[in-house]
């Protein structure tokens, strides 16, 4: 996760992750991102620089074919991260200014990038992205939510057991100002240990953008950039690194 603030969901109710959020129901995201690399980039790829890899369960898949190198923001995730996926390597970091001085055949970002709210802070994700891939490498990211798809007061809600503890989660959706570049996420924890009932509530201020200023962004840092039609709800972005760069 990115951001000047973090949700609580990163911080003190991190430990809440890996029960809201099952590993396996990632598998089929993470194998759409090897066949999105594997189908795109002009080399062969080997090695993956993943951005914003919160708790680490897409890298439980995507590590069976590529050699990982994760960053995220906030350390609580980063330490379910490690514990999930010892062979992956992990790195605190912002993915705006993040700078490692390596190359990497392929990037990839997933729902953290959600959280750039401002036009800068995607651009200054995407030049992250440009910076650390090889010529002909691909970037891959997508948009849960663009300023064309995005579902007023959208609702969900779903229940969670883990030994003694039984999570019923709730999240809202709502943008207060159709005029800029962001909607807020509501989140509530009814949270019961051995039946004791605790109630958390967490905020998150996420971006939003029509579709075409994304694909401008990935032009404007020197991506040849494309929206790519998949299965998925998410509108898919790709970005090739040419191989031929202008000096």
């Amino acid at each position: 996760m990115e951001g000047n603030m973090q949700p609580r969901l990163y911080s003190d109710l991190a430990w809440t992750w890996p029960i809201i959020s099952c590993k396996e129901h990632y598998i089929e995201e993470a194998e759409g991102f090897i066949a999105l690399i594997q189908r795109h980039s002009r080399i062969e790829a080997h090695t993956l620089l993943h951005l914003g890899c919160g708790g680490g369960h897409l890298d439980w898949t995507l590590k069976r074919h590529l050699n990982i190198t994760a960053v995220d923001l906030s350390e609580d995730m980063l330490a379910l991260a490690r514990r999930l996926n010892p062979e992956v390597t992990y790195l605190q970091g912002d993915m705006r200014t993040l700078r490692l001085e390596r190359l990497f055949d392929a990037v990839m970002v997933a729902d953290s990038i959600t959280y750039m709210t401002t036009v800068p802070d995607l651009r200054a994700t995407f030049a992250t992205a440009y910076a650390h891939l090889k010529p002909g490498g691909v970037f891959c990211t997508y948009a849960e939510a663009t300023r064309e798809s995005f579902q007023q007061n959208r609702s969900e809600c779903s229940a969670h057991t883990a030994g003694d503890v039984d999570i019923a989660f709730y999240e809202n959706y709502y943008d207060p100002d159709p005029s800029d570049t962001s909607f807020e996420g509501v989140m509530v924890f009814l949270i019961r240990r051995r039946g004791e009932l605790t109630i958390e509530t967490d905020h998150s201020v996420c971006g939003l953008f029509p579709l075409q200023t994304w694909l401008e962004l990935l032009e404007g840092v020197g991506f040849e950039a494309a929206p790519h039609k998949t299965e998925w709800e998410a509108s898919v972005l790709l970005g090739v690194k040419p191989v031929q760069m202008n000096q």
